[in-house]
């Protein structure tokens, strides 16, 4: 790529548009202290006054020389002047002579330790924008992380194709480094491997990449056994990356792209490219697939209860009119009990009298068939289900490898017995097998009338528990993304001491008992100030030592209803369309659509392809249908913005410029 196209005309405007700062950065960046007001004053003339402290302020942010801004807006120059009881208006008689402004700038320097931009600042910028250009490909991310760097030591912005060469070099040399360590243990057979993910010729109909990416929508064993299986393809090509040498999101982008291309389009970068690409796509698509894998299980354990509540409430249907005779039966047998109890009559000639003996005997036979659980629990229902779970659940234990908490160690032990008994044939479960992990619910069924371990039982109760530990945390999955150790999601010890240590960045004190005392204190200052302020507060009350919180009441008048009609017959009729292409004009937030791949924001009619794009997503009526509506847009030109453009980092980044825009709103 050109250093030249590495930022837009538009992105270059943008750094040093100061009309977008919020009030806090505004008032942060040009209040002027007792200090600046006494250098300021020792200039004669108030347009000389103005002119140096608007200098300072631009010095201060974006940080650049005065004569590099297109535009200084006239808020700003009125916030100056009034800080130092001058007219904004004696700006325009600033510096009619350039000697005067370079006198000034001059001055500055000397004061505030400002100075030029050289090259020995050049290699140093260069080599701390490394680590940054090693999280974070984007081009504008990395000028304005370089400009913050330059303005962070007191040094004069260069010109901006100067910022963008150092950013251009640096994000280069970084990209080098993530290949080389993707790459770095490649060997000629793992080459060959994901050459051969890629050739047509080994596969007349599809390359083998794009199999791996065909993940099975529904859920049953099959499609278990179908994600399993390229699970297993990816994990025999044995590709190795040490991963922890380069950041998550630097990866995570890698990944995107590379999922993002088409096989035969690896063909057009260079070896060490492609093999990058491809290795962070795989490592990627493994996570996917082993997720997907697990969201299959999970999904076959919900469907096992519910199969087991369909199943009671379908025989309850079929049997319901022979258990509705029985309860007959027993109630007119309980009141002929009752009435020979009060009469003092043989209770037995009573019964008769309802009910032959023979009839009797009969019905509780009967009953005893139509009888369920006294819990009324389905699970003595699953047993017709084992059958069907066998055909994946082997595989599930074969090809993932699970690890807990101590909490979970009972379970993991019970699938090392299953797994046991998968490899051996055997049927039994061997006595002392772990039985910690059944819940009481299952412990009826798990062992026998003698006391002896129902496999079938003791199987599907620790699935089920599986699926339970594994949504908790206490069981993750290796290899997974959505559920690896919870310790990987927190900041590492060796990252936590050195902050620790160091005492930045950590918002609360790092003494456990220090912190606990602060939270007790700030609770109780805050119940005193509701005790002695309870009868002042609306809609909460003390009664019997308790707190109550009245529900809240809808307070908007009945004529509200009318009023935002006629708001809404105020508005004109327009397309939505043009109200989209209006927003994005006012805000530019389809800037942040960039490629994934090139890093550069739509232009031209690129930019209506996007509005389109959106306007199906957002309408829910499909590429099809838009392109239907829109003859000069085409299906293939959307389906590619879709692709490249309306990822999730970009959809982020537009939607925090539609809200960072609406914030500056009055």
């Amino acid at each position: 790529m050109s250093v030249k196209e590495l930022l837009t005309p538009e992105q270059r405007k943008e750094i040093f548009n100061l009309n977008n700062l919020s009030e806090f950065e505004f008032t942060s960046y040009y209040s002027l202290s007792d200090y600046d007001i006494e250098v300021i004053n020792r200039h004669r003339r108030d347009h000389n006054r103005l002119g140096f402290a608007l200098q300072l302020c631009i010095l201060r942010n974006p940080g650049c020389n005065l004569t590099n801004m297109l535009e200084i807006p006239d808020n700003l120059i009125k916030y100056v002047a009034t800080q130092i009881n001058v007219h904004p208006e004696v700006y325009s008689s600033y510096a009619q002579r350039d000697t005067t402004r370079r006198e000034h700038l001059e001055e500055i320097r000397q004061v505030y330790g400002y100075r030029n931009f050289n090259n020995s600042d050049y290699r140093r910028i260069s080599n701390a924008l490394l680590k940054s250009a090693l999280e974070n490909g984007n081009g504008l991310y990395l000028v304005r992380t370089t400009i913050d760097l330059l303005r962070k030591e007191k040094i004069i912005l260069p010109a901006i194709p100067t910022i963008e060469r150092m950013v251009w070099l640096g994000r280069t040399r970084a990209e080098k480094k993530i290949y080389a360590i993707l790459t770095g243990n490649l060997s000629g057979r793992h080459k060959r491997g994901l050459e051969k993910l890629i050739d047509l010729t080994v596969n007349d109909n599809k390359t083998q990449l794009a199999w791996l990416r065909e993940i099975p929508g529904q859920s049953s064993p099959d499609s278990f056994l179908k994600v399993i299986q390229r699970l297993q393809y990816i994990k025999e090509m044995n590709i190795t990356a040490d991963t922890a040498l380069i950041h998550p999101n630097r990866l995570l982008q890698l990944a995107r792209i590379g999922a993002r291309y088409e096989p035969h389009s690896f063909r057009r970068f260079k070896e060490d490219k492609r093999y990058a690409l491809l290795v962070a796509h795989l490592i990627t698509l493994s996570q996917d697939l082993t997720d997907h894998a697990i969201e299959i299980h999970d999904r076959q354990m919900m469907v096992l209860q519910a199969k087991g509540r369909k199943t009671q409430e379908e025989m309850q249907k079929q049997n319901g009119k022979s258990v509705n005779e029985k309860v007959v039966h027993y109630a007119d047998i309980g009141t002929a009990l009752i009435t020979a109890k009060e009469e003092g009559i043989d209770p037995y000639v009573a019964i008769e009298q309802v009910m032959p003996w023979e009839k009797i005997v009969e019905s509780i036979e009967e009953a005893k068939l139509l009888s369920r659980p006294m819990d009324y629990d389905y699970l003595d229902l699953l047993k017709t289900r084992y059958n069907y779970l066998r055909k994946y659940t082997p595989s599930l234990l074969d090809s993932l490898e699970f690890k807990s908490t101590k909490s979970a160690e009972p379970l993991l032990k019970a699938l090392d017995t299953i797994r046991e008994l998968n490899d051996s044939g055997k049927r039994k479960i061997p006595g002392g097998s772990p039985l910690g992990f059944v819940p009481k619910r299952w412990q009826k069924h798990v062992f026998d009338d003698e006391g002896n371990i129902n496999r079938q039982y003791y199987e599907m109760a620790a699935l089920t528990e599986l699926k339970n530990y594994i949504r908790s945390g206490d069981v993750w999955v290796e290899g997974s993304r959505l559920h690896k150790d919870f310790e990987e999601y927190l900041v590492s010890k060796d990252d936590w001491g050195k902050a620790k240590d160091k005492g930045t960045n950590i918002a609360v004190n790092v003494s456990f008992d220090r912190y606990i005392q602060d939270r007790i204190e700030t609770l109780n200052t805050k119940l005193q100030w509701i005790s002695k302020n309870i009868d002042k507060v609306e809609s909460i009350n003390i009664e019997k030592q308790k707190i109550h919180v009245e529900r809240l009441q809808a307070d908007t008048p009945e004529g509200s209803r009318n009023f935002s009609l006629s708001l809404y017959n105020m508005l004109p009729r327009i397309k939505l369309t043009d109200l989209l292409m209006e927003v994005a004009e006012w805000t530019g937030f389809e800037e942040s659509f960039v490629h994934a791949s090139s890093n550069q924001p739509p232009k031209g009619e690129e930019k209506s392809i996007v509005m389109a794009t959106l306007m199906a997503m957002g309408t829910n009526i499909g590429l099809t249908k838009m392109a239907e509506a829109t003859p000069d847009i085409s299906y293939r030109q959307m389906a590619n913005v879709m692709q490249w453009r309306l990822h999730e980092d970009a959809m982020t980044r537009a939607q925090a410029t539609l809200v960072n825009y609406q914030h500056r709103l009055s």
